[in-house]
């Protein structure tokens, strides 16, 4: 078995969204969350353009928990196009309008909500407007990334790649660089 540098690294990234939430630091929980997909994808497509490999990587591993399936229709909430368009909209404009991103597929804006006191508000759409609980979301991520290092795990390319991530290190007697 290939020693798991990924999922060390990785779980700094995922516990780091998760202390983000318990702590009810939205901004930053969602911020993260965004980035991530764009991490893993480039671990495991390195020579594939940023757009490509964040698609593909929410389409493989996010899309099933955000598509609504019964006996007549399929409806997808969320596609990678549209996450893709979000992360670009929210990470480098502080938006959630995506309607001006190219790349977007069928919505044109979000809204995210904070849990309520009971139960859930999660994934409701509004014509082109979804609705997503913040919470929820970025768990739903999470769980996504676990899934996706259970995958590759055994390629030893992604795991030496990973090994670029960045650790932040306590300093302490034993520190030196």
């Amino acid at each position: 078995m290939i020693e798991n540098i990924l999922k060390e690294k990785l779980c700094n990234f995922t516990n780091s969204i998760k202390i983000s939430l318990e702590n009810k630091n939205w901004y930053a929980a969602l911020s993260l969350t965004l980035t991530i997909p764009d991490i893993c994808g480039r671990l495991e497509h390195p020579d594939k353009s940023s757009t490509k490999r964040y698609i593909l990587w929410c389409n493989k591993y996010l899309i099933e928990k955000y598509t609504m399936k019964n006996r007549w229709v399929t409806h997808v909430f969320l596609s990678g196009e549209d996450a893709y368009a979000l992360r670009c909209a929210y990470l480098h404009q502080g938006e959630i309008n995506i309607e001006d991103q190219r790349v977007r597929k069928a919505l044109t804006e979000f809204l995210f909500v904070e849990p309520p006191e009971r139960g859930s508000s999660h994934c409701f759409q509004n014509n082109n407007k979804l609705l997503l609980q913040v919470d929820v979301f970025c768990l739903d991520v999470c769980e996504a990334i676990e899934r996706w290092i259970e995958n590759v795990s055994d390629d030893e390319k992604i795991q030496n790649r990973a090994k670029k991530l960045m650790t932040i290190h306590p300093i302490g007697k034993s520190f030196s660089f």
